[in-house]
């Protein structure tokens, strides 16, 4: 094990090398780190194991397909001493998280725990098949100002969530914020953060000083906070800062912090504080760029640190909504569509606030 301090934001690495793929590595006691790959950009997950009572609890999963369960595989016949898995506990329901819940629930009659949004929500959308394109949510994206092309890529990608997912149970476990749960002996404490995901469910033992963060807090990116065609007026930006406010209050800020993305990392308080941060600047940004009427898509470059390709553009329009709509909720932005059918944002009659310093613009996050 080796420490490095990452001068760019002030937290502590105690571990420089994630294990080796379908093998473990203990970082806490009890507490074992699982790298998987994922075929996407961000090309890979952490999982974690924490040994229980004659058996082992599975955090997060991997996306559904044969080569993580031939890691996963690996794992349970080499790494285990031969104890079975007794739970698997989705933190929150994109595939990344959840794609191997059901197989592994089924090969080891184990149950899948979760909360109630992110469960019901993940069933809702893992049935949409590439067939299923609703024309509202084409409707919503004319709106937004998608080009044709950028309508067919969305053709093109609806149905492929459902793709990484194995088949899930019929029922689960329900996680509750403020839930302890017995595992190995501790407690760990469901810590619920928002904005990412509707009910985003964070492990928190305060006897060993670790939180399994999943997406909430990451150390090196900021998490996608995102508007979709499934609520197209909500303010999950406003979810996740009020998270910001609330997480700190709940945990030390000395903990060994287990991300699902990036490197476990020291700092946490430290952290969350500068994602907040982040958020707040690039909303100052924002509003004095919409001194004139904008797009969500006009808006990117004061957003965005590096231009947005294909591979980004649906996050990234999902993170400009995001954005937009904080503003236009608390009346520092009005909304009006065009002639052209494509909605266009403008100051409103509530001045916003200075951010009190000025900060790099927006990475985009992961799903």
């Amino acid at each position: 094990m080796s420490k490095r301090t990452d001068t760019g934001n002030g937290l502590t690495y105690p571990f420089e090398t994630p294990p080796d793929e379908g093998r473990v590595l203990e970082v806490a006691d009890g507490v074992f780190w699982v790298r998987m790959p994922l075929p996407f950009e961000l090309n890979h997950i952490n999982t974690y194991l924490l040994r229980d009572d004659a058996g082992w609890t599975v955090v997060d999963t991997g996306t559904r397909g044969t080569g993580i369960q031939g890691l996963w595989d690996r794992i349970f016949e080499n790494e285990l001493g031969g104890e079975p898995i007794k739970r698997v506990i989705s933190t929150h329901l994109h595939p990344d998280h959840t794609g191997l819940a059901g197989w592994i629930t089924r090969r080891f009659q184990a149950e899948l725990w979760m909360t109630r949004s992110e469960f019901y929500l993940l069933k809702m959308l893992s049935v949409d098949g590439p067939r299923d394109v609703p024309e509202d949510a084409i409707t919503f994206y004319e709106t937004v100002g998608f080009s044709p092309d950028h309508i067919d890529g969305y053709r093109l990608r609806f149905g492929s969530f459902g793709s990484m997912i194995a088949g899930l149970p019929a029922g689960y476990r329900r996680l509750r914020d403020g839930d302890q749960i017995p595992i190995g002996g501790r407690l760990w404490e469901v810590v619920v953060g928002r904005g990412h995901s509707p009910e985003h469910a964070c492990l928190y033992c305060a006897e060993l000083g670790v939180i399994l963060s999943g997406d909430q807090v990451l150390p090196r990116i900021t998490p996608n906070v995102s508007v979709t065609p499934t609520e197209p007026f909500a303010d999950p930006l406003g979810e996740f800062l009020d998270s910001c406010e609330t997480i700190p209050g709940r945990v030390a800020s000395d903990v060994l912090t287990l991300p699902a993305h990036n490197l476990p990392f020291r700092g946490v308080h430290e952290r969350i504080q500068a994602i907040a941060d982040h958020h707040h600047d690039a909303l100052s940004r924002l509003h004095r760029e919409c001194g004139a009427p904008k797009t969500a898509l006009e808006v990117f470059p004061v957003l965005f640190s590096r231009e947005i390709d294909d591979r980004q553009f649906f996050m990234a329009a999902g993170e400009s909504l995001a954005h937009l709509n904080y503003l236009l909720a608390r009346g520092h932005l009005h909304r009006e569509i065009g002639p052209d059918g494509i909605a266009r944002y403008e100051q409103g009659e509530i001045a916003l606030e200075a951010s009190t310093r000025e900060g790099a613009p927006l990475a985009v996050g992961p799903n």
